[in-house]
């Protein structure tokens, strides 16, 4: 058992290190992010303790994969493989139930390390067997494939701008809608074959205009019903609505280019650094989308 923890330590370390990143520093960073957005959720949200509770056991349902617990039946005996699942659920919901204590939620993170407890017995099969329909047709798969991994994220979007709407809380609607469009940009995190580039007959130029309006058009699918139930709900704020959409174009547009900037090799740590200034610093990107577009072209001309 402790041999399988060490292997799991160092093939983090083996991400981290092609990420680009010495593994400390990986971890310092973080760490630093965890409990800056913790703090931010915190002090924008009023029910910020539900919803944080409710992200942390959703990634629980990454550790009950029906194969990926027959493989830890097949290396351990049955009391081996439930302490394995039980330290690996504590391990994930660890950071949660602190910052929780930390915020003097201790009732709910109880919560959290009972149902961690409990779900060391669940085992599920997350690979559906069915397919999602989307709104989309097969030219975006960045889109229709992103949109089934990440399904239930954006119910979980919808349902909070139902009860944002419902509790009379802007701030809870407007969280909706920046994780409806921060999900989106994860969907361009992974390039795709160099080949399925190469097969379209357009300049660099024209093939990065086409795969933008599409990114565009897709982002406002998937928005709509939240700007729209906002809207009609809070139409005082209907000018923070349409910054907030704008915002979320301008960073997917700066996402898709730095994608392409790398190709067909990953994102690389200097291009997230950017991407990173960027959304703390939004008039960063009147200059960065200029830089991915030009670095985009360079790389594209090897391909078309």
């Amino acid at each position: 058992m402790k041999y399988y923890f060490t292997l799991q330590f160092k093939m983090l370390n083996r991400k981290i290190t092609e990420f680009g990143l010495p593994p400390i520093l990986g971890y310092l960073l973080g760490c630093c992010a965890f409990i800056g957005l913790s703090w931010y959720l915190f002090m924008k949200i009023e029910l910020a303790n539900y919803i944080y509770s409710f992200l942390g056991l959703s990634f629980l349902s990454l550790l009950t994969d029906i194969k990926r617990n027959d493989f830890l039946k097949s290396c351990f005996s049955d009391n081996q493989y439930y302490q394995v699942r039980l330290i690996e659920n504590l391990l994930l919901v660890l950071p949660f139930v602190a910052f929780l204590i930390l915020k003097n939620n201790w009732s709910i993170a109880l919560g959290m390390l009972i149902i961690s407890g409990l779900s060391t017995f669940l085992r599920t099969n997350n690979s559906l067997q069915f397919s999602i329909p989307t709104p989309f047709y097969k030219n975006p798969f960045e889109f229709t494939v992103g949109l089934r991994k990440t399904f239930f994220i954006f119910i979980g979007a919808y349902v909070l701008t139902y009860i944002a709407i419902s509790v009379d809380n802007f701030n809870l609607g407007a969280f909706a809608l920046g994780v409806t469009c921060f999900t989106t940009f994860s969907f361009y995190a992974e390039p795709e074959e160099d080949f399925f580039v190469w097969t379209f007959s357009r300049t660099p130029a024209s093939f990065l205009l086409q795969k933008i309006k599409i990114a565009l058009l897709s982002l406002t699918l998937l928005c709509l019903p939240i700007l729209v139930s906002l809207g009609i709900a809070f139409p005082q704020f209907w000018r923070v609505l349409l910054i907030f959409q704008s915002l979320g174009y301008l960073y997917l547009v700066a996402v898709l280019l730095a994608k392409y900037s790398a190709f067909p090799r990953k994102i690389s740590v200097p291009q997230g650094f950017l991407l990173a200034f960027g959304v703390w610093l939004p008039p960063l990107l009147v200059f960065i989308i200029p830089f991915f577009y030009k670095k985009s072209i360079q790389q594209l001309k090897q391909i078309l």
